[in-house]
């Protein structure tokens, strides 16, 4: 296997076009690679700026989860300290995350911060939706988004060799004209979903109206996280 490290986006499209499987930290694809075998041209995003990034409203997804820090919100930085063990966060990626994972810990993250995925295609960059990407499965150079008030993120104890961990992800946005929204994500087993509701100073209302959306339909245990999760969000000083 051939693995090219483009330095640029000219360079990774012309890859692309040659037919480069796109890998990440390959956490995910090695073991399968082994079985089936291994691609003749393999390419790696790592030596790209572009998907390097980590800036307060940009993470590239050549990222791997360790550096992730606090320079982007909260419930991203929770969520990529949640991902397996140490030494797998030094490897995988946020690319690989999100789109190569069936798992997927940081999407319910980037969807409360309601992220815009900069995709590489060999006809070029685009923005579009994230839910697009995951669907499509394309190639994921940077998430963008606009930086909430504030943000909490948990996942819930599992046992080994068990389902997928419940995840609850929550962010409070300022709406222009004023206001403030309300965005949760929830992941229970292997199905990630959301909800928004507008947020005016009362935790109870606005709980209200996530229940009558599809976190109404999880089990009485997964909905008692999210409440906990939304109470303690807007109980913060930036919630208030």
């Amino acid at each position: 296997m051939l693995l090219r490290l483009p330095t640029s986006v000219s360079e990774a499209q012309e890859y692309l076009t040659q037919g480069a499987v796109p890998i990440g930290g390959a956490t995910l694809v090695w073991a399968t690679w082994q079985r089936d075998g291994f691609p003749e041209h393999a390419m790696s995003l790592r030596e790209l700026p572009e998907a390097n990034t980590v800036e307060p409203e940009t993470l590239g997804a050549a990222v791997v989860l360790n550096r992730i820090d606090d320079r982007v919100p909260e419930v991203l930085r929770r969520a990529a300290s949640t991902v397996g063990t140490g030494a797998v966060r030094r490897t995988a990626t946020v690319g690989g995350n999100i789109v190569g994972s069936t798992l997927r810990c940081l999407l319910p993250a980037a969807l409360v911060l309601d992220a815009r995925a900069v995709i590489l295609e060999p006809e070029g960059v685009t923005e579009t939706d994230l839910a697009e990407v995951v669907a499509k499965r394309q190639l994921l150079l940077s998430l963008r988004w606009n930086t909430p008030i504030t943000s909490n993120y948990v996942k819930a104890a599992a046992e080994p060799g068990g389902p997928s961990p419940l995840v609850v992800a929550a962010a409070l946005h300022a709406v222009a004209g004023g206001g403030t929204l309300l965005r949760v994500a929830v992941r229970s087993e292997d199905e990630v979903f959301s909800e928004t509701a507008a947020y005016h100073g009362d935790a109870g209302e606005t709980l209200s109206t996530l229940w009558d959306g599809s976190p109404g339909r999880l089990p009485a245990p997964a909905r008692e996280l999210v409440g906990r999760q939304v109470t303690e969000l807007l109980g913060r000083p930036g919630g208030r």
